[in-house]
């Protein structure tokens, strides 16, 4: 497919796969803005992130603590501001009907989403452990990752199907 196609189809063509994988891209977007400005937070860029109202609510705590830190050396909002780039990647490369052309595009996705949406809970989980208050931020993205596993198994069914020959 050229870009020119790939162009048109991606901003303009009209298909329930595709307006399924926008969402997606937005989705992912809401989350990897969130990862940037905890990350803004976590590298010293700015020195407070606002709370929504709520005592469970203490971004600041939760993020500038050690199970913020633990993983690879560096500021897991980083890492999550590229883990949710990637899944907007995913969602967004290939034509409208990628199922059919590139199947395993959208079998990756559905796993990516998958993944994260199971990740991001247990990190959930381990946030309030640790800390007994949530970054909003973070639990944002949550439910982003949460929304957009409907989102991608239609697709990744029609792409498994083409993959397993049926």
């Amino acid at each position: 497919m050229s870009p020119t196609t790939l162009s048109r189809q991606l901003r303009t063509a009209r298909t329930p796969d595709l307006e399924r994988r926008r969402k997606v891209v937005a989705l992912s977007n809401v989350g990897a803005l969130a990862g940037i400005v905890v990350s803004l937070y976590q590298t010293g860029v700015i020195s407070h992130l606002p709370d929504l109202p709520g005592k469970i609510w203490n971004a600041d705590k939760v993020d500038a603590s050690d199970y913020a830190y633990k993983r690879a050396r560096t500021p897991d909002a980083l890492m999550m501001t590229v883990s949710y780039g990637i899944t907007a990647w995913l969602a967004g490369a290939g034509g409208k009907d990628r199922a059919e052309r590139l199947p395993w595009l959208p079998v990756a996705l559905a796993g990516k989403v998958v993944g994260d949406a199971f990740f991001a809970l247990k990190l959930g989980k381990e946030e309030w452990s640790t800390n007994k208050a949530l970054c909003w931020y973070c639990q944002g993205a949550t439910l982003a990752s949460l929304a957009s596993v409907p989102l991608v198994l239609p697709e990744a069914a029609k792409g498994l199907r083409r993959l397993l020959g049926r």
